[in-house]
């Protein structure tokens, strides 16, 4: 197996299994074996060579054209194999509900999965409490209480909880949801995000004002204007990242089973909107490795959709759930999100700038393709095993569409650790440097593009001093005597103008059936109307979420150029 030094540190730091002393028990090899096994033996249940599939599962993994989720590499054949990456649980407004919900989030983050919230439904701070004659705290504390839970929560053994934490725009505390990461201490376990409707945006056009709705009593208690409270968002996303926004009606009319429920959340990073109660398995393709003179296989990558859309069917029932509603809503639904990784480093080998127009014409044109043809295994699938159980009141059931075995099949994901096993770029993002230093899971990690160094090498511009400069700097800004091309090629994602961050974001969601997980990477020196600018495109483009981040916003950003402290 071809892993790099880096991949090697990361399976060892997490992925790998260790006996009671903490020591390494298996190999990355016996690691995809394991993964193979599990999930293959679930054939059983449909009469399928279990045999046969374990074999193909781990052709596939082991070649890294293909990784499931981090929960499905660290817990499979595990006596707590929960294999899932993404829920969402819901929140009623009663002490009991809120508890609950926080003792279930806690065997969830304990299993290595992340969570989403809405607190929506959460009465306002002063609210009247009948039952005690007391007055409420807001959602905003109990997100607090959420936090503290988590930070104590080592997830999986290995890494910190993640959760989302949404509250919707017409919440009457909604002003003190989207300060509160002002204080760099607070919630630091969650992400946050604005559930945004299309009234508000629709309001903020006409620079009007919204109603504000008490969710207790259902009533309109108040109005906001519109651009105040988008200011305030502007505010806080530029100052430290939160909240992004969900575009939360966009989310609900692509609700594949609105006979079941609406979305009120997502999951940690946004790319996975889950009804309550609901899971998804994610895994990615590594699109780099399908580059064939002169484009791409797409029959290879065909042949790996279908299997990895049969790997993902049978996680779901590989799982060991841990809550039964879980497992009643996972198995009713059926989701998967297929997705890809490796996107920027394919298009550097077909020489094509990030935001070069056919770049953006080939991310609709591959993620159509992964669509269909993962749309159509599903179809293949549910021939053989049954439509999932949900199926009857779907959007799939109508004369013109396909019977199909899940309720989706692609998701983009971010892909952090995933791509470092895989080496290579993460989901569907740009370089974020040629040359930097990454700190994950407390070990810091040393990158610099292999392919920057080979075209370096090819086109005689590789010198110690050159590389000096990149290791500094990260990119090859104000470096002479780099051509034209070689500049345009290799832009980071801070040299890329955030429009043309949303336009991928927006190529790939045309084509995905759950939402795509991308940040809109600003310089430090972008300004408040630049934030303004961003979340106004991405509603404008037809995305269902955004995330903006500005550099060094964020104190201990995970990663660093090479020369810094």
């Amino acid at each position: 197996m071809e892993l790099s030094e880096n991949a090697l540190k990361v399976l060892k730091a997490r992925y790998l299994l260790k006996d009671e002393n903490g020591q390494i028990i298996e190999t990355p090899e016996e690691m995809f074996e394991r993964i193979a096994r599990t999930v293959a033996n679930t054939e059983k249940l449909y009469d399928g060579d279990t045999a046969q599939w374990e074999e193909r599962f781990f052709t596939l993994l082991s070649s890294l054209r293909f990784l499931p989720n981090s929960s499905a590499l660290m817990n499979a054949g595990k006596p707590m194999g929960q294999l899932a990456a993404c829920f969402v649980l819901p929140l009623e407004d009663s002490m009991q509900s809120i508890f609950d919900t926080l003792k279930n989030a806690a065997l969830i983050l304990q299993s290595g999965g992340g969570t989403g919230f809405s607190f929506s439904r959460l009465r306002p701070r002063a609210d009247i409490v009948r039952s005690t004659g007391g007055i409420a705290s807001g959602p905003v504390s109990f997100m607090k209480i959420f936090n503290t839970a988590t930070d104590i929560i080592k997830q999986g053994g290995a890494r910190r909880g993640a959760n989302m934490g949404i509250l919707h725009i017409d919440h009457p505390d909604i002003l003190e949801f989207i300060r509160v990461k002002r204080n760099v201490q607070e919630l630091a376990n969650f992400n946050i995000s604005v559930a945004v409707t299309d009234a508000f945006m629709e309001a903020l056009h006409a620079k009007g004002e919204y109603q504000i709705v008490n969710p207790r009593s259902g009533k309109i208690v108040g109005h906001l204007k519109a651009d105040e409270v988008f200011d305030e968002i502007v505010e806080s996303a530029w100052g430290t990242g939160d909240p992004g926004l969900v575009f939360i009606d966009r989310i609900n009319r692509a609700n594949p089973t609105p006979h079941i429920g609406s979305f009120e959340s997502t999951n940690p990073c946004g790319e996975q909107p889950l009804l309550p109660y609901e899971a998804c398995v994610l895994g990615s393709l590594n699109v780099a490795r399908y580059l064939k003179d002169p484009g791409i296989d797409f029959p290879s990558l065909a042949e790996d959709i279908k299997t990895a859309v049969r790997f993902l069917d049978d996680t779901i029932d590989a799982n060991i759930y841990p809550l039964p509603a879980i497992e009643l809503m996972h198995k009713g639904n059926r989701k998967i999100g297929l997705g890809v990784m490796g996107w920027a480093d394919l298009l550097l080998r077909l020489g094509l700038p990030y935001n070069h127009p056919q770049s953006f014409a080939l991310a609709r044109s591959l993620m159509k393709f992964v669509r269909d043809t993962s749309r159509k295994a599903s179809a293949e699938l549910a021939e053989e095993r049954g439509v999932f159980p949900n199926f009857a009141g779907s959007v799939y059931d109508a004369p013109d569409r396909p019977r199909v075995r899940n309720a989706t099949t692609t998701t983009i994901a971010p892909t952090g650790t995933l791509a470092t096993i895989a080496d290579c770029s993460s989901g569907i993002e740009p370089l974020f440097a040629l040359a930097y230093k990454r700190n994950v899971l407390g070990t810091e990690l040393t990158e610099i593009n292999g392919y920057f160094l080979n075209v370096a090498k090819e086109r005689g511009l590789f010198s110690d001093e050159l590389m000096q400069k990149v290791m500094e700097q990260g990119n090859l800004r104000g470096i002479t005597g780099i051509p034209a091309d070689i500049r345009r090629l290799f832009k980071t994602a801070l040299e890329i103008p955030a429009a043309d961050h949303i336009e991928m974001q927006a190529a790939f969601q045309e084509y995905t059936d759950n939402a795509v997980s991308k940040t809109v990477n600003l310089p430090a020196r972008a300004t408040r109307g630049d934030v303004a600018k961003a979340f106004l495109l991405a509603y404008e483009k037809g995305v269902k979420g955004i995330t903006v981040f500005r550099y060094g916003s964020k104190k201990g950003t995970l990663v660093k150029f090479v020369d810094t402290d």
